[in-house]
Order: C-alpha cells, then sequence, then structure tokens
C-alpha cells in the first residue's frame, strides 16, 4: 500500500474534463482510480498515465447510475488501495429538449446519470471516508446551467445540476464535523468535439467574441486546475462552496 492519497475520478477516460482532472491529480502526486462506463478505454487511459508516471493506475468500469456497482467499486477502491481520500464526481449525460416536448427517458435519464450518480457515489463514499477518520474532499462536477435563464442545455441538464448544488451544500453541512470538505465547480463552455453533439452550432457562433470575457472558450485543463487547489490543503477553509468557471459568462458563479 502507497502512503499517496486515493482519488476516484468518474467519467476519467474520455478527452474531456474528467481525463483532465485525473491527469492533473495524478501529477499533483495522488493515486488516481480512473473509473468509467466505457471499461476498455478506462483501462487504456489508466495504462498511459501509468507510462506516464511510472507507476500503477488502478482503473474499474463504472455506470454511475448502478448504485450496487457504486458500492462494489468504492469498496474495492479500498481493498486494493487501502483509502479512499478524494471524489471528483464528474459523469454527467444531456439530451436538449424542451419540456413540452421532452421524453419521459430524456428526463429520467438526465436525472438518473447526472443527479442520481452525483449520490450513488458520494453516498458510497462518504461512509469509507468517515470510517477512516482521516477527512476527506468531495467535488461534484456541475454546470453554470444551473444558474442561467435560457434554453441552451435544456431544463433536465439545468434542474440535475442545480440538484448538485443543493447537495453539496447540505452535504458539507453533514460532514464538516469528520474533516470531510465538499464543494462544486460548475463550467462554463469547456470544449471538447463531444459537445457537436449535444448543442446545434449556432451555440458556438460567436461565443467568444460575445459571451467570453477573455477572449476564448475554456478547456479542460481550466477545470482540472481548480480542482487541484479544492482538494488540496491550501482550500482547508472551503466547504460548502461552488465555483463558476465560465470566462466570466456567468457572473452567478
Amino acid at each position: 500500500m502507497s502512503d499517496r492519497k486515493v482519488a476516484v475520478v468518474t467519467a476519467a477516460a474520455g478527452m474531456g474534463i474528467g481525463a483532465a482532472v485525473a491527469h492533473q491529480l495524478a501529477a499533483d502526486g495522488m493515486d488516481v482510480v480512473i473509473t468509467d462506463a466505457h471499461e476498455r478505454r478506462a483501462g487504456e487511459f489508466a495504462g498511459k498515465l501509468s507510462e506516464e508516471f511510472k507507476r500503477d493506475f488502478l482503473s474499474l468500469g463504472l455506470d454511475v447510475t448502478d448504485f450496487d456497482r457504486v458500492e462494489e467499486v468504492m469498496k474495492t477502491v479500498v481493498e486494493q488501495r487501502g483509502r479512499l481520500d478524494v471524489l471528483v464526481n464528474n459523469a454527467g449525460w444531456s439530451k436538449i429538449e424542451p419540456v413540452a416536448e421532452m421524453a419521459r427517458e430524456t428526463w429520467l435519464r438526465c436525472i438518473d446519470v447526472d443527479l442520481n450518480g452525483t449520490f450513488n457515489c458520494m453516498r458510497h463514499a462518504l461512509p469509507r471516508m468517515i470510517d477512516a477518520g482521516a477527512g476527506g474532499v468531495v467535488i461534484n462536477i456541475s454546470s453554470i446551467a444551473a444558474w442561467e435563464t435560457n434554453t441552451d442545455h435544456g431544463a433536465a441538464y439545468s434542474a440535475a445540476k442545480s440538484g448538485i448544488h443543493a447537495l453539496t451544500r447540505v452535504a458539507a453541512a453533514e460532514n464538516g464535523r469528520h474533516g470531510i470538505r465538499v464543494n462544486a465547480v460548475a463550467p462554463g463552455l469547456i470544449y471538447n468535439e463531444f459537445l457537436r453533439k449535444i448543442y446545434p452550432d449556432e451555440f458556438f457562433e460567436g461565443y467568444i467574441e460575445n459571451k467570453s470575457l477573455v477572449g476564448r472558450v475554456g478547456q479542460p485543463q481550466d477545470i482540472a486546475d481548480i480542482v487541484s487547489f479544492l482538494v488540496s490543503d491550501k482550500a482547508g477553509y472551503v466547504t460548502g462552496e461552488v465555483y463558476g468557471v465560465s470566462g466570466g459568462v456567468c457572473p452567478n458563479g
């Protein structure tokens, strides 16, 4: 068993925020467990990290909507790595449909992945952090969709992300006495090619010129950097907070 802190990151094997966060925490010296619904891709990414950092990284297939599987994964992490110090809830799903036309399946799927999945992981990680008695950190990846009044993100996604904010704050209140901090990060547009499958072309047109205050769209590393800070001892007085990272697009953050 290593003395390194152990971090579990969900949906960590793609090209976006999860992979950037996992890589950054590995660079920070943590033992990162790569979990993803795409088990093969998770294994491949863990292999790349192992090659880069010259140490072994564990990968586990995980559908965050599967309550029992989440419990199994958290149990496996503690059994194989000896501890669980950090949880980063990054898994998300979205399909934009107007409320008056939304399929029931769209609503349920979005709530199940984004909100229920976040709860499932917290539900099974927190008791292990509490039992260990060494504190811990939970970071929930939300979205500025929780604050904005527009149709850009869809009601299901916006509702789920708003729920994450409330879940974050109450969990912080409940677990501070155990030395566990719980915060959320609400990104604005963090670009990767997958977003082209969700948003129409007009969503991206003029974004830099008309919305971003810093003259660019966000990159996954922008989120990885703030997560790196929030899980560190430098953020020891920070809990129950939601940090907007949007290039000034959404000042509510």
